[in-house]
């Protein structure tokens, strides 16, 4: 009895994760406390520390195997318990994310309830528009654009939603069945032999499609304020709104959106890296035809549902604009006027717009507990001090630099956290000026945004599109997404570093000349003189 209980513990730690995967877990768990308490007089609290960190970013970059909240959160249990950090400093360190906590509750969850309108938008794109290299282009900067004012998680999960539909659809067709019918579309074997090489092709079509639309939520996402979580954290220890964030950053993010489109362009032109297929005739027409059903069926309440996600969107892009209020609590707004003006009325109803942003916070707590580790121990100090004592212009591309390298296998958010921590006590303890510090800043968001398109481990985004429900549909795997990045991966990172390195200082300079932004002061830097 005993036995078969120990054996159903097992096989319920980490569910369905690899046996070689939960057993690393552990034996990182074992590992931690016999290195600090055995071992603790020879290698000390900074070493486990490190070794800490280092077993943490493992688990994100294992995120296949298992989500990051699960394993993640255990290392940072054991870290509270070994002594590493303290319930204060973890607070502490949530208390200054709080605003970013609420943007992943509110914001994603407001968003939510203007999918009908994103749905609408992006198949009229995807049906009306015939040039592969125009669609490919307009599912890209619509998505930056969207993704600059929303969030990157929510427009990324529309898109997947707009070709789960559209892929579903011409399955059913392809497997001899009308649109009415029910139908298993994860399976090729009712599809008839004469679709099956549009099949193929309709698929190397929405992958390419979705990778433009994935990445251009990175090129949009790293232009404001609201765009990713680690923008907020930024530009709130900065002190810096939605207006000024957008001007800082633009030196930088301006001549790599142009550069990521241009690469977009020149990808569908040459057809490289599995980018380049036209959406079949036989589909196109099968879902102009869907289309036209859907459209004919449209209630006058449904009409009206738009309508209203339309004016609420409006209010949103002016109040994340104007600043009106913190960006979570706009988000909240979002959720009240939609809910009441479209008659959702029902808890598990506006319960279900929760679902996807709450894993990601409780998963941002267990970041910033692993920060308050790196903190309390001083992990990064070396790092920092070896950057600051580099000439200026070195000093800004190697915060650059090292945050790309850091993102592109851990997380953005993670990487960023740490940063503008170190960086804003530099700032406190008199190691940098204040200018210095905003251009770290920039520097530091986009380091973190840019290259960690590299892989799905560092953007959201792109870990989110890889473990939905399209990815095995559309035969999506995690190496062919990295091949497929790597282009863009390239163009951008190098873009974006000539961008910190020559075009970021005197660009600033001209905008502080011409008194489009105003020098800081030490004061105004959020978090600092508190008690850690």
């Amino acid at each position: 009895m005993v036995r078969t209980l120990a054996q159903g513990m097992v096989k319920n730690f980490l569910g369905h994760s690899p046996e070689w995967y939960k057993l690393t877990i552990i034996g990182f768990l074992i590992l931690n406390p016999l290195l600090y308490f055995v071992l603790g007089d020879q290698i000390g609290p900074y070493a486990v520390g490190w070794i800490l960190v280092l077993e943490f970013i493992f688990t994100l970059a294992m995120a296949l195997k298992c989500y990051p909240l699960l394993p993640g959160g255990l290392l940072a249990l054991e870290a509270l318990f070994m002594g590493l950090t303290t319930p204060g400093g973890v607070y502490y360190e949530l208390k200054h994310g709080l605003e970013v906590i609420l943007l992943l509750v509110f914001m994603v969850a407001g968003i939510y309830f203007m999918q009908s309108l994103l749905l609408f938008t992006f198949t009229k794109i995807l049906l009306k528009v015939r040039s592969k290299v125009v669609l490919s282009l307009l599912f890209s900067f619509v998505a930056a654009f969207l993704s600059a004012f929303l969030d990157a998680l929510t427009v990324t999960a529309v898109i997947i939603t707009v070709a789960v539909g559209f892929y579903s659809i011409y399955h059913k067709v392809a497997s001899g069945k009308h649109f009415h019918h029910e139908h298993d579309h994860s399976t090729d074997d009712t599809v008839e032999e004469l679709h099956r090489s549009d099949l193929e092709q309709f698929r190397a079509f929405l992958r390419s499609l979705m990778m433009h639309a994935a990445v251009g939520t990175a090129l949009g996402g790293v232009c404001t304020i609201v765009g990713e979580p680690q923008n907020l954290i930024i530009g709130g220890v900065a002190g810096w709104d939605f207006i000024e964030f957008a001007i800082r950053m633009a030196p930088v993010t301006v001549p790599v959106l142009f550069s990521g489109l241009i690469t977009c362009v020149l990808l569908e032109k040459t057809g490289i890296f599995g980018y380049g297929v036209k959406l079949p005739e036989k589909v196109l027409h099968i879902l102009q035809d869907f289309d036209a059903e859907q459209t004919a069926k449209r209630t006058n309440s449904e009409k009206a549902a738009l309508i209203a996600q339309a004016i609420v969107a409006l209010w949103l892009v002016i109040g994340l604009m104007l600043h009106l209020a913190a960006v979570g609590l706009i988000g909240l707004s979002v959720i009240v006027l939609l809910t009441a003006l479209n008659g959702v009325t029902e808890e598990h109803q506006i319960g279900k717009s929760f679902e996807e942003g709450l894993p990601f916070t409780a998963l941002l707590v267990v970041f910033f507990a692993i920060v308050s580790v790196i903190n309390d121990q001083g992990l990064f100090k070396p790092v920092i001090n070896f950057v600051l004592h580099l000439e200026d212009t070195k000093q800004i591309a190697g915060f650059y630099i090292a945050n790309g390298v850091l993102s592109a296998i851990s997380d953005n958010v993670f990487v960023a956290t740490v940063y503008i921590g170190e960086v804003r006590d530099a700032l406190v303890n008199g190691l940098i000026e204040r200018d210095t510090f905003d251009l770290m800043a920039v520097a530091i968001n986009t380091g973190t945004n840019i290259p960690s398109v590299a892989t799905p481990n560092g953007q959201a985004a792109f870990l989110f599109l890889l473990t939905s429900a399209l990815a095995p549909l559309i035969r999506l795997s995690y190496v062919r997404m990295v091949i497929m990045a790597l282009p863009y991966t390239i163009v951008m990172s190098i873009v974006g570093l000539l961008a910190v390195m020559y075009l970021l200082t005197p660009a600033t300079n001209h905008m502080y000349d011409n008194h489009m932004i105003t020098h800081h002061s030490v004061a105004e830097i959020n978090g600092q003189g508190e008690d850690h």
